[in-house]
């Protein structure tokens, strides 16, 4: 069970030696810098033009930095663990100062700005999200540096069921799976690994642990990946049977506590869920989304209680919802190099994503043939 309460501590394989074994030695990439760029932005404006389209979202402007008692920061999980960068703006020689954080997802942000941005049921907004995050583990796909699609759609309370959530999933693999065979069309020589799979495997967080009930989290997952190579993970953030959450999940967002029920009839919890893929070149469980059903100002309640967050209430995002001040909605995070890395084929997110690395990384990916960007 130790080993299952470690699987919770965060993201991160925990230490180079490790890494060193688990980065592959036989990698040669399938694109140089150049083409890897141009492959890039071609899938990007794919993407974003099509997930407006699929999901009627807008693309709108999204904050760096926000203001500490909004509320509004995302803090990735119920621990405390990852905290966000905060500095203080002095502004006006201190007579008029801002205490500031900088973003590490623009989740919370996202709900408030549908009604800033008058959406209407069905409509909605997605956004070129950046962000720092610097409790991760820098390892082959972490990073300090996060880029994502953050997008948030309001929808009614008669949508609030698996099946809403399953359609929107169903839409979004469609525009990922585009924007692969638009990368293949353009270079070919990407066919040399397995293309994704043209349908996801739905499946509970409860059934996977059913089905694997001795493994840790993210073994259970790669184990699903064996026979699944694309899989939607429902109920994300719910103690399951074991006594630990699949992964743990922030209280304020998705909602992990809605009791809902599987196809065969069997009680399960959660609006939520994750999208997972077989990384066939790094050999590894590959994360490309979390997403979810927004909580209700019950659910809301509820899950604080759960998590002995209720002072969140306080804040002004929190009040909002208890309010009723802003829509009902359904949103999640694509992250963008997570999802380059895996369509052009790469071992590491530096191939693709320009920011900071230990020169242990450096070094150790130069080894093996895996060139970061800088």
């Amino acid at each position: 069970m130790a080993d299952k309460k470690a699987d919770l501590a965060g993201p991160g394989i925990g230490n180079y030696e490790d890494l060193e074994k688990i980065l592959p030695g036989d990698y040669t990439p399938l694109l140089n810098h150049k083409d890897t760029m141009k492959a890039l932005y071609a899938v990007k404006s794919y993407i974003e033009e099509n997930m407006c389209k699929e999901l009627n979202l807008m693309m709108v402007q999204v904050p760096l930095i926000v203001d500490v008692n909004s509320g509004v920061n995302d803090y990735l999980d119920r621990d405390g663990s990852r905290t966000p960068i905060e500095f203080h703006i002095s502004n006006d020689y201190d007579k008029n100062p801002i205490d500031a954080q900088v973003v590490q997802a623009a989740t919370k942000w996202k709900r408030v700005a549908l009604k800033q941005f008058d959406c209407g049921v069905g409509e909605g907004i997605n956004t070129d999200m950046r962000a720092v995050r610097k409790d991760y583990f820098l390892d082959h796909d972490h990073s300090s540096y996060v880029d994502q699609w953050d997008w948030e759609k309001v929808m009614t309370a008669e949508q609030r069921n698996l099946e809403f959530l399953t359609d929107v999933v169903k839409r979004l693999w469609k525009v990922l799976k585009g924007a692969e065979n638009l990368a293949i069309d353009m270079f070919p020589q990407l066919k040399k690994y397995p293309s994704l799979p043209d349908e996801l495997k739905f499946i509970h967080a409860e059934e996977i642990l059913e089905k694997y009930p001795d493994l840790p989290r993210k073994q259970r997952e790669t184990a699903i990946l064996q026979e699944y190579p694309a899989v939607f993970i429902y109920g994300i953030g719910w103690v399951l049977q074991d006594g630990y959450p699949h992964e743990m999940r922030a209280a304020d967002y998705d909602d992990w506590v809605t009791e809902t029920t599987s196809a065969d009839g069997k009680p399960m919890h959660g609006l939520n869920g994750d999208i997972l893929v077989w990384n066939h070149v790094t050999k590894r469980r590959h994360e490309l989304t979390s997403m979810g059903i927004r909580v209700t100002k019950e659910t809301l309640k509820q899950q604080l209680e759960i998590t002995g967050q209720q002072d969140f209430l306080d804040l002004p995002y929190h009040k909002a919802i208890l309010n009723d001040e802003i829509p009902l909605s359904i949103g999640g995070g694509i992250g963008q190099s997570r999802t380059y890395m895996a369509l052009l084929r790469k071992a590491h997110l530096g191939e693709v994503s320009v920011t900071v690395w230990p020169q242990i990384l450096k070094d150790m990916c130069a080894k093996k043939q895996i060139h970061v960007l800088e």
